[in-house]
């Protein structure tokens, strides 16, 4: 699939407000890195309003990823393979690619985090922002520690796009495998809790992540979602096993 058709197609309310003042640069940069070919120089028009895009969830992410690799004041070249690997596994080789370019051009360029995050919350639903949530902390993990300034950010970043404590919480504990609370985190529930408070908040839970809430993203983004909504059901079987519960 060409540029044009999932990035410069794809994109609605995020080529306006700060997202779009950024993307002017990084879509440009995008354009003269793959040769100005004719298929590929379909223009993004504005849209503030309306549906989110799987465009407009891959450049938001692509912002935010950029603020959070620079998080800590340098990016180093482990970092940008890392981001590349991460790319390339959930949305495949030939999108990786042109969001790589866009992101070694927003690494350039200052990104009000506030505002970045205030157009989200204000254009994309309550699911797609937790699964945008979900790719950010999985980024963070990918080199096998998250520093002090990638939580705060990304503590930031969950405020200002209206995800909970709660709801930062249960997607930070999907990557804490060796936390023996984490399921419960996950749930969103006390360790203490009764069994019948535990079945209640996996019901919940699951309604919350399923994989349809982002169907309209596309498979790549489902498939996402899908390993999201796994690590709800992976939680509620240990804690099943570890009570015994039927």
């Amino acid at each position: 699939m060409t540029f044009s058709k999932w990035i410069g197609g794809g994109l609605g309310w995020a080529f306006g407000g700060p997202i779009g003042g950024l993307l002017g640069f990084a879509v440009g940069a995008m354009l003269d890195r793959m040769g100005g070919e004719a298929e590929v120089v379909e223009q993004p028009r504005p849209r503030v309003a309306g549906s989110t895009t799987a465009g407009d969830m891959a450049m938001s992410l692509v912002v935010l990823t950029a603020a959070l690799m620079r998080a800590d004041g340098r990016v180093t070249q482990r970092e940008l393979d890392h981001v590349r690997r991460f790319f390339v596994q959930q949305f495949g080789t030939a999108h990786a690619g042109e969001l790589l370019v866009a992101l070694r051009d927003l690494l350039k360029r200052d990104i009000a985090v506030d505002q970045v995050c205030a157009q989200i919350r204000m254009h994309m639903p309550h699911p797609l922002r937790l699964q945008l949530m979900h790719y950010l902390i999985g980024l963070a993990h990918a080199d096998g520690q998250v520093d002090r300034a990638e939580k705060d950010l990304l503590h930031r970043m969950a405020q200002a796009m209206g995800i909970s404590d709660k709801d930062l919480g249960s997607l930070s504990a999907m990557f804490r495998t060796a936390d023996p609370t984490a399921a419960y985190q996950i749930l969103e529930v006390a360790t203490d809790a009764s069994d019948e408070e535990v079945k209640k908040a996996y019901r919940r839970m699951a309604m919350k992540y399923h994989p349809d809430k982002v169907a309209q993203l596309g498979e790549e983004v489902q498939k996402a979602a899908t390993e999201k909504f796994k690590k709800v059901q992976e939680a509620y079987e240990q804690i099943q096993q570890q009570r015994g519960m039927k």
